[in-house]
Formats: C-alpha cells, sequence, structure tokens
C-alpha cells in the first residue's frame, strides 16, 4: 500500500488524516512548521512529536520531500540540482545568486511539447506533468539548501523544464500552497510564471486576481517570425496574445514582463526592435532582453553585445522599459533555455 505524501495534503488534509490515527488534529501544525519551515528531512528529526507516532507516520506517509542525485555548481555560484521522481524520471532545478538576493528556477513538467526552437526543455520530448506536490519539492530542496547556509530564498520563477500554463490545475494547487500561512507562506509578489503564451490559460489565471508576476516568452515582434521560433503562435498568434496580456494586467495590477531571447541575425535587427516598440507602447509591460545560451544541438548563435545594445538602445528611446538579463549558470548548462530532464542519473557530485 503506498505512503501518504504529506507535500499533496493541505492543511486541512492532514489534521484529517492525523485524525484517522487517532491523533490530536494539533499533530498537524507541528508537522507543517518542520516541512515548510524549519528544514527537516525526516519523521526522527521532528523532535517534538512523540517517538511512537514519528514510527507510524514512517510506516504510513513521507515528507515529500526529494533530496537531489546530482549537483552543479558555476564559477558564478549558481547551482543546479538533478532531482530523481518517484517514477524514475528527473528534472533539473536551478538556485540564483541575484545582487538582489537569492532566486530559484523551478521545473513544471517533464520535458516540454511547446517545441520553441530555442529551448532544450523540449528536445527529449514531453514525458509528463509534475503533481503540485512535485513542484513545490523542488522550492522546499532550495529552501532547505539555504536554511543550512543561514540563508533565505526571496523568490522564485516558474521558468525551468515544461510550460506552467499547460500544466494548469497543478500550478493553481501549488500557488494556493505557496500562499497558505500554514504551509510556505510566501507573497506571489515574489513568484513569477512564465509562458510560452497560452492565450486562454492566461485569461483563466487573470480571473484568480492574484498578484502573480506574469513574464510572457514572446522572442518575435511579428507572427511571421514567431511562428518561425514557436509553434504556439500558431494556435495563439500576437492578435489573441497580447490582449490576454493586457486583461491580465488590468485584472492583476502587475505589470507583464515580455521576455526577448536575442539570437544572432534572426530576431535581432534594429527593425525587430522597431517593431517590438510599436506593439508595445501604451501598454503595462517591461522587456527582459535575454542573450541566447548555448545547446550545441540547435545550431544557433548569441547576438554580440553590441547588437544586444542596439536593440536596448531603441526600445528606450521609444520609451519601453528594457533590461538585459544577467547571465547565470551557463557554464554548467543552468541559464535560460539550458534546462532538460536528464535521465542519466549520476550520485558522484551528490
Amino acid at each position: 500500500m503506498s505512503k501518504i505524501n504529506i507535500l499533496a495534503l493541505s492543511p486541512e488534509g492532514l489534521r484529517s488524516f492525523l485524525e484517522q490515527m487517532g491523533e490530536k488534529p494539533y499533530r498537524a501544525g507541528q508537522i507543517l512548521a518542520w516541512i515548510y519551515r524549519k528544514g527537516a528531512q525526516s519523521w526522527e528529526e521532528m523532535t517534538d512529536l512523540p517517538k511512537a507516532l514519528r514510527k507510524r507516520l514512517s510506516e504510513s506517509a513521507e515528507t515529500g520531500l526529494l533530496p537531489p542525485v546530482k549537483k552543479q555548481t558555476s564559477a558564478d555560484k549558481t547551482e543546479k540540482y538533478l532531482v530523481a521522481l518517484a517514477d524514475g524520471q528527473a528534472v533539473e532545478t536551478v538556485m540564483l545568486p541575484y545582487d538582489t538576493g537569492i532566486s530559484a528556477c523551478i521545473s513544471t513538467q517533464v520535458g516540454c511539447k511547446m517545441g520553441c526552437i530555442f529551448c532544450a526543455s523540449g528536445m527529449p520530448g514531453f514525458i509528463r506533468n509534475l503533481s503540485a506536490a512535485e513542484i513545490m519539492a523542488q522550492v522546499l530542496l532550495i529552501k532547505n539548501r539555504l536554511l543550512q547556509r543561514g540563508r533565505e530564498l526571496k523568490s522564485f520563477v516558474l521558468m525551468g523544464s515544461g510550460e506552467p500554463l499547460d500544466n494548469y490545475e497543478a500550478i493553481v494547487e501549488f500557488l494556493g500552497a505557496v500562499q497558505d500561512r500554514e504551509r510556505l507562506g510566501m507573497s506571489l509578489r515574489h513568484v513569477t510564471l512564465s509562458t510560452s503564451g497560452l492565450a486562454p490559460k492566461i485569461l483563466r489565471l487573470a480571473d484568480l486576481g492574484r498578484p502573480l508576476n506574469l513574464a510572457v516568452s514572446l522572442n518575435a515582434p511579428n507572427n511571421t517570425l514567431r511562428d518561425r521560433l514557436m509553434p504556439v503562435n500558431r494556435a495563439y498568434p500576437l492578435e489573441q496574445l497580447l490582449p490576454a496580456c493586457d486583461e491580465y494586467a488590468k485584472k492583476t495590477g502587475r505589470r507583464v514582463t515580455y521576455e526577448y531571447i536575442l539570437l544572432q541575425n534572426i530576431n535581432d535587427r534594429p527593425e525587430h526592435a522597431e517593431q517590438l516598440a510599436a506593439l508595445l507602447t501604451n501598454r503595462l509591460a517591461h522587456v527582459n532582453l535575454i542573450p541566447f545560451n548555448a545547446v550545441p544541438e540547435l545550431g544557433l548563435k548569441p547576438s554580440p553585445r553590441n547588437v544586444i545594445n542596439e536593440f536596448a538602445g531603441i526600445l528606450k528611446k521609444k520609451k519601453i522599459n528594457v533590461t538585459v538579463r544577467r547571465r547565470l549558470g551557463a557554464d554548467i548548462a543552468a541559464a535560460c533555455g539550458q534546462l532538460r530532464n536528464n535521465l542519466c542519473v549520476d550520485k558522484s557530485n551528490e
């Protein structure tokens, strides 16, 4: 008989589970505090629980935490973890040491079905969605590593492998656990969801009215070019995507970030910058220019620094808010677009 996954339970569900065991419901608060705030990795560490209860829990339940089987550290102190899942699949999770605080990049699917030509995540194909508990386990992995060092996780992005909005129900369940004061207790103002542009799901997310930061992987200023780079555009072209983003900004009050990966001689010309500025003028928008991070199998090249600077300069002249993303973790394939589900599980580096 399979064990109960505590990360998959709401506080009410955990209290009910404990009551069925003949335990007092207040024990749920102790267990949640150990898992979500104190960094416990096992039942034995939960020292304010009676030994008899810890033994019974070890026999009937699992914490749901997913210890990494491999760790890589970049020259810039970025850390990438390979996390093995219960069914033998794996995903990658990244800790990002920004000057403004430590963030994490979290995966939401094993593989991806979007087929963007510049991204490694979809190369193995789509395998399956992650559960809300598996997504939370990645957040807690990074949070607990930082806790051991006396540091805090300031923010995180749903920007690893997979399309979050293609896993909509699990994402909404996960976001509820993020906000829940008995669980992670973090404001969604510190969470960013990155999507390739599933317009109907953006509208559903807008209706929730939550202060979640939305980042849209745009990467082209017209449908012809975006069709080539991102097959999703054929289903949801710019005429559908941008109004959905406007609705999101209106209902949540949050500025939408438009991510734009710069590819040499493909989408980085001055006319592309002019078209992009025209698209975003009078919108509550911010452009995040992303230098392409090499994926050898894809055969694409990053735009030179002077081209990136010129592109950004054109946007600024047109009064478009723009930043150039700092590259982190590229030397260990942990940067934007480089994550994938590496099934060659190797414990040598953990």
